[in-house]
């Protein structure tokens, strides 16, 4: 199945870092292993960090999600190029279903990676190209496969994955090894090849790395490409990932809305989660709670209208203890905006700003509500009315950071908020 793992860059600088001026009495020998001891130290600390950032992706998950998508166009998929690029291929999940649905999907073509050192990479489908050569990568090497079609290999009267088990081991030509470009580890999404052989696709579908989201997403929107991945709902707050979503870009996927979901994960990964278990085989599951598939391709539910009551009737009947029997909407200190700490008891006739949950996104229709903006230290979309200090409150820092209720005396911080308005019939988006 796909996972979520940090994969590592060999030499890289961080991203606006700056240098120290050598000393003029410095030999260039030793600031040369200076910088290559540095970059080892990262490579190590990123490989740490590797081994708590792996998980594999269920095959009924991955099912019910791309298959959701072919209810509002049959033809998504058809004649399009797929990348699975945070895969193994064979052993993913997401390579054995479009490999075992390439026909009905109507795909022009598969495209799989693997990486450096995958722990289950060559595990069900041993390829010399996982071994070959000397050096000091990581084994299996990276590999990527390549399928321009899926037929009846042996016989059978079938086409399905036997049969594309079968053709990988009769033809190189589809499988190619995957270097090691000085800069990025082999397989790593950000080396060379890896983003050559994404420029061919036309849609991405994976599960990437959760530490490395931010960049990952960028690469995707800065080739143009559609995508269906998983993330962190926890990532529509990052400074990076929320003006995608603002400017409709982005949103959320169709089938995993609450709750948490099982992922497989290597055998070396600790059980220290609150949900695990571990199957006849000894293969070792936990749960992760938090996850949603990440999108920019268009499918019904994101149109479907959110029902609403009226702000009286949510105040006289509304099912949350926190909203039923009050006399008005709370109102923020520092947002102008009421806070809505629940999707369901937005109110349908009220068409001033609101501050909602950042799980209203499972539920968004951009034809009904106009997205605002986010509660945020920052003040990057100009909607806070007022900064706190220590001289005003003592917990001024926790309030800046998000919508402030003011309750007698004190003030209460939210949780993050998107602030959205209701769109009227003239505001309505075309």
């Amino acid at each position: 199945s796909a996972r979520t793992t940090t994969q590592t860059p060999k030499t890289r600088e961080p991203k606006g870092a700056t240098r120290k001026p050598k000393a003029a009495s410095r030999k260039p020998q030793a600031a040369a292993n200076d910088t290559r001891a540095e970059s080892r130290n990262r490579s190590l600390q990123d490989a740490r960090r590797a081994r708590q950032d792996e998980f594999y992706t269920q095959y009924i998950d991955i099912q019910k999600e791309v298959e959701a998508y072919l209810e509002l166009n049959s033809d998504t998929f058809r004649d399009k190029i797929v990348y699975c690029n945070c895969d193994d291929p064979f052993e993913s999940n997401f390579f054995k279903y479009f490999a075992a649905n390439f026909n009905k999907l109507g795909l022009k073509r598969l495209i799989t990676t693997s990486y450096d050192g995958s722990p289950i990479a060559s595990a069900q489908l041993p390829l010399i190209e996982y071994t070959a050569g000397n050096g000091k990568r990581q084994k299996p090497k990276a590999i990527a496969v390549i399928l321009d079609h899926v037929k009846d290999e042996d016989g059978d009267g079938a086409a399905n994955i036997d049969d594309v088990k079968l053709f990988l081991k009769r033809n190189k030509a589809a499988r190619k090894a995957l270097k090691d470009d000085g800069e990025y580890s082999g397989g790593d999404f950000r080396s060379a090849e890896c983003v050559a052989l994404l420029k061919e696709a036309d849609i991405v579908v994976t599960n990437p790395p959760f530490s490395l989201f931010r960049d990952y997403v960028a690469q995707l929107v800065e080739h143009g490409k559609k995508f269906l991945i998983i993330g962190n709902v926890q990532a529509i707050t990052y400074a990076e990932i929320f003006p995608l979503i603002k400017a409709d870009k982005l949103w959320m996927g169709v089938t995993i809305h609450s709750g948490d979901r099982e992922f497989r994960v290597p055998d070396h990964y600790p059980l220290n989660a609150a949900g695990w278990r571990i199957d006849e085989n000894g293969v070792k599951y936990i749960r992760v709670k938090g996850v949603r598939w990440w999108t920019n391709i268009d499918h019904g539910r994101r149109h479907e209208k959110l029902p609403l009551m009226t702000m009286d009737d949510n105040l006289k009947f509304s099912k949350h203890k926190e909203i039923k029997g009050k006399a008005a909407y709370d109102r923020y200190d520092n947002y102008d905006a009421i806070e809505v700490p629940f999707s369901d008891a937005i109110p349908s006739d009220y068409d001033g700003a609101m501050g909602v949950p950042i799980t209203f996104l499972d539920k968004y229709n951009p034809e009904q509500f106009e997205i605002l903006g986010i509660t945020d230290r920052g003040n990057v979309w100009g909607l806070k009315t007022k900064e706190y200090t220590r001289e005003d409150v003592q917990n001024a820092n926790d309030l800046n950071r998000r919508a402030a209720i003011k309750v007698g005396k004190t003030y209460k911080p939210t949780y993050a908020r998107l602030l959205i308005r209701r769109r009227t019939t003239k505001g309505k988006k075309k």
